[in-house]
């Protein structure tokens, strides 16, 4: 055995340094998440004692996430394919259309509008479709903006939890498991949640029926299309492109196929059906690249953190540590508490510093109370940069959400908390009651 008592204490102390300076340096944007978390674990480990052989811990790390990272690259270049073909513009127009001038359906409209369109994973994306279809519609009905913001917002947030969204991303990669085995028992607490966002959007605007400021009125919402968005619609193939998401959405939820594989393979089937001609192919990769490379990078960085952290006994030093003074009854609802706390600690920290900082610190220290590091990844992944990711002020989507809106964040934040921690407590209720998290 390697790590002697001594050895462990000193192997705990640098850990928590690490960490620190790596929270300290990511939050305070010094340093992007990409070269901190290669270039800290890497000095943390020389002061630690190591020498070549972290070398060897980095490349453990990276293979352990290789998956992962191959899965949200062509989950990225599939989905920005079909959204380049206009496989949702139809979807969108039914919705606006059964929304009609009743400000409940509005409401429920906007959030199945945001949960479509959230398929790809990407918040941007969300707000920048979502907001400018449905703001005309809510002015013209007198709808105050801070509640399309909301609801777009609780969609958005709970549609993260998906597999292939970055929060469920990190978890996989931080704790060193398979995404299927992460996001799985979480589908059953997920689809609550998602029908808790509608519940709560169709009361919302509930209380805007019958007011003067609703009254029957025909609203056309137009949408500005360049030259280049409609010469790349498909919309023959709108059928086929959707058939193609429900097969890929269930043959990964299943797990009858690695989930890099079922997006590798859905990808280039979703291609070579839209985009036949290989320079055309070339141009739809390329506008999709700049997305896929850069969370992958930062995917493949976390693999060098995290294989360093765990192979050097850092992260075991680390929670034996915290073991002794942490209170029994803590340590046994490890993942209750970090389930009931995640949506707030959206506002204090990014989702890199929190995946890959703190969660396997937590886990780990579960682990040593008999519980399962799983079901804390599981509860953390009920808010944390889930549901909070459209209120964290650390966060770039969320000031593009409040400025398309043209709502205060202050405002947005204190209308939309509480309901965001709502439906991270339901969704962690029927967890608990599935046995998918402990209490």
């Amino acid at each position: 055995i390697r790590i002697f008592c001594c050895e462990e204490d000193m192997l705990a102390a640098v850990g928590i340094i690490m960490i620190f300076v790596l929270l300290l340096v990511i939050m305070s944007k010094r340093l992007s998440a990409l070269v901190a978390l290669i270039v800290i674990p890497l000095v943390a480990g020389l002061l630690a004692g190591f020498g070549l052989e972290l070398f060897e811990f980095m490349t453990e790390g990276i293979k352990s996430i290789a998956a992962t990272g191959v899965m949200f690259i062509f989950a990225i270049l599939f989905f920005g394919v079909l959204t380049d073909a206009g496989t949702f513009k139809p979807i969108i127009r039914v919705l606006l259309r059964f929304a009609g001038n009743d400000p409940a359906r509005v409401a429920v409209a906007s959030a199945l509008l945001a949960m479509l369109v959230h398929l790809d994973g990407s918040g941007a994306v969300t707000f920048l479709v979502a907001i400018p279809a449905l703001l005309p519609l809510y002015d013209a009905l007198k709808l105050p903006r801070t509640m399309l913001a909301t609801i777009v917002a609780l969609a958005a947030g709970t549609m993260n939890i998906l597999p292939w969204g970055g929060p469920t991303i990190r978890a996989a990669t931080a704790l060193d498991i398979s995404v299927s085995s992460l996001f799985q028992p979480l589908l059953i607490p997920v689809a609550s949640g998602l029908v808790a966002v509608l519940i709560v959007a169709f009361f919302m605007g509930k209380k805007y029926r019958g007011r003067e400021n609703s009254e029957n009125m025909q609203v056309e919402i137009l949408t500005v299309e360049n030259k280049e968005e409609t010469n790349l619609e498909r919309p023959k193939l709108f059928l086929i492109n959707v058939l193609l998401i429900i097969i890929s959405v269930t043959v990964l939820i299943s797990g009858v196929i690695p989930p890099h594989l079922v997006f590798m393979l859905s990808f280039a089937v979703a291609i070579s059906i839209n985009y036949p001609n290989l320079k055309e192919q070339t141009r739809r990769i390329n506008a999709h690249a700049e997305a896929a490379l850069l969370m992958a990078g930062i995917l493949f960085a976390a693999g060098c953190f995290t294989g360093i952290l765990k192979e050097s006994g850092m992260l075991s030093a680390m929670s034996a540590a915290a073991v002794n003074y942490i209170p029994l009854w803590v340590g046994q609802h490890m993942a209750s508490i970090t389930g009931l706390l995640s949506m707030p600690a959206s506002l204090v920290f990014d989702p890199d510093s929190f995946y890959f900082g703190i969660l396997p610190l937590l886990s780990e220290t579960a682990t040593h109370f008999d519980g399962d590091a799983i079901e804390v990844g599981r509860a953390a992944l009920l808010g944390q940069m889930t549901t909070g990711f459209p209120v964290s002020p650390l966060t770039g989507s969320t000031y593009l959400l409040v400025g398309l809106a043209g709502v205060d964040l202050g405002d947005h934040q204190r209308k939309t908390i509480p309901y965001a921690f709502l439906i991270t407590c339901i969704m962690l209720v029927v967890a608990i009651l599935m046995g998918t998290v402990s209490l």
